[in-house]
């Protein structure tokens, strides 16, 4: 995992500023257009642009800056000169701009180059336009979900290989992995500080921790303290998580939620996928799993940097800062949020009481199976859950446009189908049945959004915090049916046949009683809280 290196311009620079001669220099992207255009088309090149980017007219004449989108720097300037007919007119347009995503910045250099040419809003664009404050935190939670996602894999990339280091059979590694989810009480003492404290200190120093106690587990002796470590470390770990989804929710347009928790999610797919990446030492020597666990120290110095430019989160600050009145909730209310934590909490237990084993014995069902190495079982999980990012995103534009529902449910009926299929296949049936299954099972994503949306602020991470609890308990659930009926059947194929049933009681509850929530202001959703300073985003 590479360390993180963040270079941002002052959090003060305003997104419609131009260079100022008394600040120091900030590079930005430059791009020159020329048109050949007649009038209609100079009085469409003179008009303020509203795509990617709001302009407005700046102190001289045919000088735009940037009034609202996603640029820290924006400036337009166009050069008019006569075509030789005098219907015609030769314009040199040149666009300069730094868009406000940190070490981010060169994913998106090729397509803003593009995308800047025209006065269309690109594809891969949130479907509400971000301000330069919800791209900068939404840049710097990605960066922290990078970690989060390395850490949340590797005792899943390694048990079978420390497993065998230790001499332990598959039921030893499922209750292994089913006494880590006890960890969800450090989770919970997590997100309960988070509500009353604040979300921006306490998501530093938690993924500090989380990086340090994942590191105690190259030490193990045995399988024991390896799950020990992990109990804290996993806890830690999925505490981080919790805030990352809440924090990202508080600060995002109301049409953009459900983009930011793909994106988020891409981003966890990218640390998960680092720990894919280093797995191969483990063919090195039987104690060489232990590497995986040392490497997420490179990202601390990354992480007290995202800490030192991370604000506190607005609706934190508007409803439970310092000076604001406590929120009061109706007995109505209150009953409200309860019936949305138990809906919320039931579906989280049945889809991961098969999602968790699917996720957790793949490597074992690769190694045991099906005679895969470690580098075998690198190259499958790549190969296999790689085009799964196109689901997370399409998922996460189509939840905002289309609603949650509908997409969530085809997810969990069609992903558990195919997953189910991957373990009972070999061969080019396997390869296939567990790419589409992770590409369509992907789509669950859109629901990841209901649990920030459906609770008031001083109760959001609290709530997500009692779902996640319920969750665990059904991947611990599903871990040790699928561990013991795997060892009585001698093959995961029928054990995953009876959890299968889990995820698809789960796609009745989202479509009979879970709301539609995509469009609404949290504030509608949540009627005690109030409404953060500043315009809405647009």
């Amino acid at each position: 995992m590479p360390t993180l290196s963040l270079g941002w311009p002052s959090p003060r620079r305003d997104a419609g500023r131009g260079p100022d001669p008394r600040r120091p220099a900030i590079s930005t992207s430059r791009v020159v257009v020329v048109h050949e255009v007649d009038a209609a088309g100079l009085a469409e090149l003179r008009t303020p642009r509203d795509d990617l980017v709001r302009e407005r007219a700046g102190e001289r004449p045919d000088h735009f800056v940037g009034d609202h989108g996603p640029f820290a720097v924006w400036e337009r300037r166009l050069r008019v000169e006569p075509a030789g007919d005098d219907d015609r007119h030769r314009v040199a347009e040149e666009i300069g701009h730094r868009v406000a995503v940190g070490p981010w910045r060169p994913l998106f250099a090729l397509p803003l180059r593009r995308a800047v040419r025209h006065r269309k809003v690109p594809w891969w664009a949130p479907p509400d336009r971000l301000d330069v404050r919800a791209c900068r935190i939404l840049a710097l939670l990605a960066c922290v979900q990078v970690v989060d996602g390395y850490l949340g894999t590797v005792i899943t990339q390694t048990i079978a290989f420390a497993s065998s280091e230790f001499g332990r059979s598959d039921t030893a590694q499922g209750v292994t992995l089913a006494a880590v989810r006890l960890g969800i009480v450090v989770s919970l003492a997590v997100v309960f500080l988070a509500d009353r404290r604040g979300r921006r200190g306490l998501l530093v120093v938690t993924a500090v921790a989380a990086v340090a106690t994942t590191a105690v587990g190259a030490l193990s002796p045995d399988l024991w303290f390896l799950g020990g470590s992990q109990l804290v470390a996993r806890g830690l770990t999925t505490g981080l998580g919790i805030l990352i989804g809440v924090f990202a929710a508080e600060e995002l347009p109301r049409g953009s939620r459900a983009y930011g928790v793909s994106v988020l999610t891409l981003a966890a797919a990218l640390g998960a996928g680092m720990a894919v990446w280093v797995l191969p030492v483990a063919d090195l020597d039987p104690a060489a799993w232990r590497i995986v666990y040392l490497v997420p120290l490179l990202a601390v110095p990354g992480l007290v940097a995202v800490g030192r430019h991370l604000p506190e989160s607005r609706r934190f600050a508007a409803n439970v800062g310092p000076g604001t009145p406590p929120a009061e909730q109706d007995a109505g209310r209150r009953r409200v949020e309860r019936q949305r934590l138990l809906l919320l909490a039931a579906g989280a237990f049945l889809l991961l009481v098969f999602a968790a084993p699917a996720s957790q014995f793949q490597n074992d069902f690769l190694k045991d199976d099906r005679g895969f190495s470690a580098a075998g079982i690198s190259l499958f999980t790549v190969l296999t859950t790689t085009p799964a990012g196109i689901g997370v995103f399409v998922a996460g534009r189509l939840a905002d446009t289309r609603g949650r529902r509908m997409v969530g449910a085809i997810g969990l009926l069609a992903g558990t189908a195919l997953v189910v299929v991957g373990y009972h296949a070999s061969g080019p049936a396997m390869w296939t049945a567990t790419l589409f299954g992770g590409l369509l099972g992907s789509l669950t994503v859109a629901l990841g959004v209901y649990g920030p949306e459906l609770f008031s602020t001083t109760n959001r991470a609290r709530a997500n915090g009692l779902i996640v609890t319920l969750g665990v308990a059904g991947s611990a659930t599903g871990l040790l049916l699928v561990g013991t009926l795997s060892d009585r059947f001698g093959a995961y194929g029928p054990a995953f046949l009876v959890v299968a049933a889990g995820p698809v009681l789960a796609a009745v509850l989202v479509l009979r009683w879970f709301p539609e929530t995509a469009r609404v202001e949290l504030e509608t959703l949540n009627p005690s809280d109030a409404s953060p300073p500043g315009p809405p985003a647009s």
